[in-house]
């Protein structure tokens, strides 16, 4: 009778210390899932292997503010932007009248009106890579995805030149 008792307990241990790991377990999930969340504002796809690049020493959510107030001083509407995120994206931005038009709307003179996005990602420890693209559109079509009309502008185009600028203010403000 007394091993019978014995085992009852040993098992009945096992069996508290068990669901006190399973509860550990499910409850760091739980925090887990409910910290993390998929709401992102960077687009699902990544910057075109043409965009301009650079590494900057500064942490990556460091250089979004100075992006931001980079473009806003040249005039150039921030639609969206992200600390978190790392990530900043203009409005369509008409290089020659200098207006802008929020969201996917037909953005006007097609040749003339771009879009500038700025990924900043971690690269080595304290330093993140800035990744400007500026794109434009060369034709509408409203039976396909926004991405897939865009191309990104030549080297040496009025878009382009901005994107080398804002590259450049960011390497002088925090160094490489």
């Amino acid at each position: 009778m007394r091993m019978q008792n014995a085992e009852c307990r040993v098992q009945s241990y096992r069996k508290r210390g068990e669901a006190r790991v399973a509860l550990l377990i499910l409850h760091s999930a739980l925090i887990s899932l409910v910290s993390c969340t998929p709401i992102t504002t960077r687009p699902p796809f990544l910057p075109s292997p043409q965009a301009l690049s650079a590494v900057l020493d500064a942490a990556p959510a460091n250089v979004v503010p100075e992006a931001v107030a980079w473009l806003t001083n040249q005039g150039v509407p921030v639609e969206r932007s992200s600390q978190r995120d790392a990530y900043v994206e203009t409005a369509w931005y008409n290089l020659r009248t200098k207006a802008a038009r929020r969201g996917e709307s037909d953005p006007g003179d097609l040749l003339q009106t771009i879009k500038i996005r700025c990924w900043t990602d971690p690269n080595a420890p304290g330093k993140s890579q800035l990744i400007v693209e500026v794109v434009y559109r060369p034709v509408m079509d409203p039976s396909r995805q926004e991405r897939d009309l865009e191309v990104v502008v030549p080297a040496g185009s009025e878009g382009y030149r901005i994107a080398e600028q804002m590259v450049q203010a960011m390497k002088e403000k925090f160094g490489e």
